[in-house]
């Protein structure tokens, strides 16, 4: 199915890339990754992400649910005088949250989120494993403990990917087969061209979703200028940038010469790793990160930086936790 938006398709799929069904034993290794991800997602979820993103997101306000008797400790506002005075008994109104939220996660299918040198060490059950992901595996990752909370909360979640240009759009659901779909999505998809632009997929979901929401945008954010299209979605909508990062894109290495692939562009350059050239790389990469910096502070919007050398769990729980809480 196609959904038609000022002229550009946007296909709407099942979570895995066409080329996929061509390739049996590539489709058996993406569905053994999903549930992968899916486990470790699950206990990270049910161990410490699902309160915190709870207490973040607290819905729309509270309804009403039913009347029950009174029980000591109960606030006496909450007294419900009518039926007490039917029934002879003391009875009180019980509320329940009002939540019916729809999240979105805004995900990077660019080629650049295919690098990744670093590694980080993973602590589970007594046990230490060193992992080296991609900055596309990470960010799959996060996506899933993403969509997994809201799964859990009853949520509804949605994913957008994007290179340059938005390539594909599923709109926001319900259910653990959904969020499933969600997560096959972000494994699957490659976005081959440049630049990257996220703001068109900024400018994309304001123009589909009718209701407030939460977005995520998952991303190296080494993107052209976005400020214009985050504002103007920031008005609208909670947004939160997840940022995801290799150390060695900072840093290089010296000594010798370096061939640098622009992985959008496949443009070549080969360059002398003197110190000087270092000291110039390393004081452009601290510009982009301050610009960066300042673009999500003038919007408001909370960013947390995923590094592929740590652990992604405590990074996405401390994103959380600093919070406070927000009604969408």
């Amino acid at each position: 199915m196609k959904a038609s938006e000022k002229g550009k398709d946007v296909t709407r799929v099942d979570g895995i890339d066409d080329t996929m069904h061509e390739d049996p034993e590539a489709l058996r290794s993406l569905l053994a990754r999903v549930r992968r991800i899916e486990i470790a997602a699950q206990r990270l979820v049910n161990e410490q992400l699902s309160g915190k993103y709870h207490s973040v997101f607290k819905g729309r306000g509270m309804s009403f649910d039913e009347v029950r008797p009174y029980n000591a400790g109960d606030e006496v506002r909450l007294i419900d005088w009518n039926v007490s005075a039917r029934t002879g008994q003391i009875h009180v109104k019980r509320f329940v949250e009002e939540r019916e939220l729809t999240v979105v996660i805004l995900a990077d299918a660019s080629l650049s989120m295919d690098f990744g040198l670093s590694s980080a060490t993973y602590a589970s059950h007594g046990r230490t494993e060193e992992i080296q992901d991609v900055k596309r595996e990470m960010a799959a990752q996060v996506a899933a403990c993403i969509a997994l909370s809201a799964q859990i909360n009853g949520d509804r979640v949605g994913l957008v990917t994007f290179g340059n240009g938005v390539k594909r759009f599923i709109p926001p659901r319900k259910g653990r087969r959904h969020a499933l779909r969600v997560i096959r999505e972000v494994l699957a998809m490659r976005a081959n061209g440049a630049p990257t632009d996220l703001s068109e997929a900024l400018s994309f979901v304001g123009r589909v979703l009718k209701r407030r929401a939460a977005l995520f945008v998952v991303s190296d954010f080494h993107v052209p200028d976005f400020e214009r299209a985050l504002r103007v979605a920031a008005r609208r909508h909670d947004v939160h940038a997840l940022i995801v990062r290799d150390p060695v894109e900072e840093t290089l290495f010296e000594g010798g010469m370096l061939a640098l692939r622009d992985a959008e562009t496949g443009e070549l350059t080969v360059v002398p790793a003197t110190r000087s050239f270092l000291d110039r790389f390393r004081a452009a990469t601290a510009a982009e990160k301050a610009g960066l910096d300042l673009v999500l502070a003038r919007n408001r919007v909370p960013g947390t930086t995923f590094s592929t050398a740590a652990p992604y769990d405590r990074t996405l729980a401390g994103h959380f936790a600093r919070l406070k809480g927000k009604t969408l």
